[in-house]
């Protein structure tokens, strides 16, 4: 547990380390370039762990709390500025450069997603074709058309070639009355499209997946009834269970099914199990007491602690996403395109009320995402940073003061009425602006201490 906790945060502060870098960077990179003195760039806050001063005069820090960062120029708005320096100052530049230094942030957070999905593109992701694999009768989609062994070729006119994109996809109606499906037959010969009527969608991310809540399941291998994994001091490895054991009978009753299994234990938490296995070719009797696990809503169940086998995937089913170093240019850059809009989509319906704020997650649960994906491998950490960058971009250019945004606003109106916005009504806005930003990071830290 302390080791799965300890490797989340150190994924988390490389992520978040890399993101706040290159956010920066880009505020510091276009202030150079328009002639303002950059005084300090800051990898993190607080007491500095390490410094350089270098010849143009600016001071290099990574500070001891690594959740965030800063650039400070020289500005005649915090400090007493000295007349020869005074066209260094921020303050003193023309609107414009002011404008391009501000926005620099976010620019350089979507130019960074697109280089990371770059590199995801040339390396490849093992991926599998989005075939339907069950679907629930009398389900939105039931009623649509949707039949097993359809691929999901499109929705909504958003191409689709794995699930990762269908669930994306699929999200972004959160709120909406209908949507299209693209499919082709199991022979992938004849194509249609779907019409499916979404007022009836009851979706809550926090319970089940989009896919799930329209009625349907993804393909998957067959799940086999012998055990490959057996967890250290679980319920299963007290009831004697080797990994090689093939589960015949639970209660006398016959099992033929993973779900069966799932089902029987989850329904006798701190309740014995009569096992029947065949290990070596011959029947052996065990009892397994599974443990209890409560779940978030409060509810018990039981759990083993044991995997199953999985069948292979089929051969035609599985493709390599990869593609060259110029074609992955323009997949980078689609790519990128496509999460901005869906982050502006989602942040749309949250504002009118479509999605609730208890979706809202926060650095918990985004610690949990640079943990996991990082234990997949690069290629998966890779597209983790590029999604949460596109995310930092688009709420930094949300017109809040105290972010991006704020500021960029406050050029907008000044370059209606030709005159700054009074210092007075700007720090009203800051005030005003910094009650909603840390009430929406509250509610989202309330949301990921209840998830845990």
């Amino acid at each position: 547990m302390m080791t799965g906790i300890l490797w989340n945060f150190i994924s988390f502060v490389i992520a978040l380390g890399i993101l706040v870098a290159v956010h920066e960077f880009g505020h510091f990179w276009v202030a150079r370039r328009c002639g303002v003195k950059v005084e300090k760039f800051s990898i993190g806050f607080g007491k500095s762990i390490w410094s350089r001063i270098a010849k143009d005069g600016t001071e290099y820090s990574f500070a001891i709390i690594p959740l965030g960062g800063y650039v400070k120029m020289l500005d005649g708005r915090v400090e007493d500025v000295p007349e020869n320096q005074k066209h260094l100052a921020f303050d003193q530049q023309s609107l414009w450069k002011r404008f391009a230094i501000v926005a620099a942030g976010p620019v350089f957070n979507f130019l960074f997603a697109i280089v990371a999905y770059w590199c995801v593109f040339m390396i490849g992701v093992p991926s599998v074709k989005p075939v339907i694999g069950e679907v629930y009768p009398d389900s939105i989609v039931a009623q649509a058309g949707m039949l097993p062994g359809m691929e999901i070729q499109a929705v909504s006119g958003v191409k689709t070639g794995d699930w990762e994109s269908v669930n994306m996809a699929l999200v972004s109606h959160i709120g909406d009355s209908q949507m299209t499906m693209t499919v082709s037959s199991p022979d992938s010969v004849n194509h249609e499209i779907l019409n499916i009527n979404l007022n009836k969608w009851n979706f809550d991310p926090e319970k089940e997946s989009a896919m799930k809540a329209l009625g349907f399941k993804p393909y998957s291998p067959e799940v086999l009834m012998t055990l490959t994994h057996i967890m250290k001091d679980g319920a299963a490895e007290e009831a004697g269970l080797l990994a090689g054991d093939k589960i015949l009978r639970i209660n006398d009753i016959d099992v033929s099914s993973w779900d069966q299994v799932v089902d029987l234990v989850q329904s006798h938490a701190g309740s014995s199990l009569a096992l029947t296995v065949l290990r070596n070719g011959q029947e052996k009797e065990l009892t397994l007491t599974p443990a209890q696990r409560e779940l978030r809503d409060g509810k018990t169940i039981g759990f083993a602690g044991m995997s199953p086998q999985v069948a292979e995937w089929p051969e035609h089913y599985r493709y390599q996403l990869q593609y060259g170093p110029f074609e992955s240019i323009g997949k980078a850059a689609h790519k990128t395109v496509q999460v901005i809009g869906l982050t502006i989509t989602m942040l749309k319906k949250l504002i009118v009320g479509d999605v609730g704020l208890n979706n809202l997650s926060g650095p918990i649960s985004i610690a949990k995402g640079a943990g996991t994906t990082a234990e997949y491998g690069l290629v998966y950490f890779l597209g983790f940073l590029a999604l949460i960058s596109v995310n930092l971009g688009i709420i930094n250019l949300v017109p809040l003061p105290m972010l991006d945004g704020g500021h960029l606003m406050f050029f907008a109106i000044e370059a209606v009425t030709k005159n700054p916005v009074p210092e007075k009504v700007q720090e009203i806005g800051y005030r005003v602006g910094g009650i909603i930003i840390f009430s929406l990071m509250a509610v989202a830290l309330f949301n990921d201490f209840t998830r845990l």
